[in-house]
């Protein structure tokens, strides 16, 4: 377990984090570069002195500005894994892992290693130079360092970067099975969508040294509910349309502008208090619609005996490769930009300047609250 707030000063940067993550628990920090998810880590690790604070790990606190508590950071017993690795490349792997295992003895330390390599699957590596192996062996092995001495807290910042998309996939799994067996807190930082939804249990989206956001990870950065979320986590399409009508009993209203009408989730019914205090029904309210572009599905046609309820007539704008597919921006009024498969490119024909229908439900809708400007978004405080 470990748990624990921290306020930070370095030069005009200033940051407000709190963690609570229990055994076994994986939370995320997710935000920009610049944001302070490595001064977090590095203030619970000891290498940062905050201006004030509470950190416990495990059962013991390790540091306290109220009672002068502080516990340098080879005693806080924290496995910190960082994107660069940091190996000792005239070290074997064997020696790399068993690093800080000097307090053990020879078989004991040699049975920990022995441990790990089968864990991890350096079977066959133990003898070789760091440099005589792969980007996502070394990777391997920085975590079985981190892991060798028995931390009782994993700090990981963005320790996958530096590998390609299919590999970061393929160690995500197999470092959450040594995590699930471990039973250990871990605080992971990445700016990566997909890995905080892969790896978290819990996600707090930090910008500009302050929490915006926290909560499970599909809720936090599936549909965000905040503006500056939203665009943090790359939503593609966010529309400003203005409500023309609700229906509370099929738990819809419609939005309309730039040339669109679509059917979005219902906020909420509006109540006879907000219609006596507003003495209207509250139609015409500006309202911002996020739409993932992963969401959009691309016709010739007009879908017939569809269930989507939105049907937008368009004409391509772009066509762009990308990770795992294509972008295919649309101009349907809005500019949407819609994620494809390289085959359901090459299938449809899809070029600039044709004519295609983007097909959507109203349930991949969701509201943004949109901030006003120079507001403080913090939604939570140490």
């Amino acid at each position: 377990m470990s748990r624990g707030w921290v306020n930070c000063s370095l030069g005009g940067f200033t940051l407000e984090a709190r963690w609570d993550i229990q055994p076994g628990q994986v939370m995320v920090l997710f935000g920009p570069s610049g944001a302070g998810k490595t001064t977090t880590l590095r203030a619970i690790a000891g290498l940062v002195r905050p201006l004030g604070g509470h950190i416990e790990i495990g059962d013991r606190v390790v540091y306290d500005s109220a009672r002068n508590t502080w516990t340098p950071p080879h005693r806080r017993r924290v496995g910190y894994l960082t994107q660069q690795f940091h190996l000792f490349p005239h070290l074997t792997v064997a020696n790399n892992i068993a690093y800080g295992l000097s307090h053990l003895s020879k078989s004991a330390a040699r049975d920990r290693v022995h441990q790990l390599t089968r864990s991890l699957g350096l079977e066959g590596l133990e003898d070789r130079r760091t440099w005589q192996i792969s980007g996502g062996e070394q990777q391997r092995v920085a975590l079985a360092r981190a892991l060798a001495t028995g931390p009782e807290l994993l700090l990981l910042d963005e320790p996958f970067s530096s590998l390609d998309a299919e590999l970061r996939r393929s160690l995500r799994r197999e470092l959450r099975v040594v995590l699930a067996e471990s039973a250990m807190p871990v605080l992971l930082v990445t700016h990566d969508r997909e890995e905080a939804l892969a790896m978290g249990d819990s996600v707090q989206v930090i910008d500009h040294g302050k929490i915006i956001s926290e909560g499970e990870p599909l809720d936090v950065l599936g549909q965000p509910g905040r503006g500056r979320v939203a665009r943090l986590v790359g939503v593609e399409n966010l529309l400003h349309l203005t409500l023309e009508s609700r229906n509370p009993r099929d738990g819809t209203m419609m939005c309309v502008g730039e040339g669109v009408r679509l059917e979005v989730p219902l906020d909420h019914p509006p109540s006879p208090a907000d219609s006596a205090a507003n003495g209207t029904d509250r139609s015409h309210e500006p309202v911002t619609v996020g739409i993932r572009a992963s969401d959009i599905i691309l016709s010739m046609g007009e879908p017939v005996g569809s269930s989507a309820r939105n049907r937008l007539p368009g004409r391509v704008t772009g066509v762009e490769q990308r990770p795992a597919g294509y972008e295919v921006t649309v101009d349907c009024g809005p500019l949407l930009r819609c994620h494809i498969t390289g085959s359901a490119l090459a299938e449809l024909g899809i070029e600039q300047g044709m004519d295609i229908w983007a097909v959507f439900k109203a349930s991949s809708c969701f509201l943004v609250q949109e901030e006003a400007a120079g507001s403080d978004i913090s939604e939570v405080s140490p």
